[in-house]
């Protein structure tokens, strides 16, 4: 579909019946992250987009335009174009900086929003909060590895098409501590196979212009949240979490054993809050 500035991005649907769901995903992953909610038989109708540059998607003509905004509007081209007035939205890392824009600028929209491992804005001040990094030093190390991993991309690109993706790598990433066991391979081996065809440089460019979005007052969040941590996230801080949930008065948490990377170690729990969202959000 084409967004509002004119970039043509690349949409996704699972085709399946139930409440419309608008998968808002972590930066760079593809829909497969989400196994059980997008299985058509388990009720919902999933959509998504990729990000800019990526997934067969055009870069924008402007190259700062993939910011926060510029994504939330990526995700009002895709629900316009699926004639989906109004959606749950399930939101992982900075996709939830994306989903609680969308809430704030476009209430209308947004019948209620699912957290993981994420934060409404101020993403990359939670980096590294569960391995006890001092919070005045967690933006500039986010940033500083950011652009390291940028100024490295192309190599990194290179080696990725060339590590074996199967069950032995897989098996090797679910135990590294980024990604806990509960990731099973049938699960991870589909999005790592899509994860590794990024080219990496820009994938960095994304995440660093992902940095800018600061943490919002939420004061304006009026729909159902369900808001889920996982106690072992080094990515974003799992005690953070709460503490957002804390600004929510009417917000339901839940802290799962995992790490990041939810969607592929608890998807059926996933699926289960999302199932409830809808039914709170009364949508479908």
């Amino acid at each position: 579909m084409t967004s509002a500035d004119g970039t043509a991005v690349a949409g996704w649907r699972n085709n399946g019946d139930g409440p419309p769901v608008v998968i808002c995903n972590g930066l760079g992953t593809p829909p497969a992250a989400w196994p059980v909610v997008i299985a058509p038989e388990r009720g919902f109708r999933v959509v998504s987009w990729y990000y800019r540059g990526t997934g067969g998607g055009e870069r924008p003509a402007d190259p700062e335009r993939i910011t926060v905004d510029d994504h939330m509007q990526d995700a009002l081209a895709l629900m316009d174009a699926e004639g989906i007035d109004e959606a749950v939205l399930a939101c992982w890392s900075l996709g939830v900086n994306i989903g609680f824009e969308l809430a704030r600028q476009h209430p209308d929209r947004v019948a209620g929003l699912l957290a993981v491992a994420g934060l409404p804005g101020g993403t990359f001040q939670s980096i590294g909060g569960r391995l006890n990094v001092p919070k005045p030093l967690r933006y500039g190390l986010g940033v500083g590895g950011a652009r390291l991993m940028r100024r490295v991309g192309n190599q990194m690109s290179w080696a990725a098409q060339r590590i074996p993706v199967n069950r032995v790598t897989a098996r090797v990433i679910s135990h590294s501590g980024m990604v806990m066991p509960a990731a099973k391979p049938e699960w991870l081996i589909p999005a790592l196979e899509e994860f590794r065809e990024h080219d990496f440089k820009w994938y960095f460019s994304l995440a660093l212009a992902g940095a800018k979005h600061r943490a919002m007052d939420l004061e304006f969040v009026t729909v159902p949240v369900t808001l889920v941590a996982g106690l072992h996230d080094v990515i974003t801080s799992s005690q953070d979490m709460v503490e957002a949930a804390s600004r929510i008065p009417h917000a339901e948490l839940r802290v799962l054993p995992g790490s990041h990377f939810l969607p592929l170690e608890y998807p059926e729990e996933l699926a289960d809050e999302l199932e409830a969202l809808a039914k709170r959000a009364a949508v479908g």
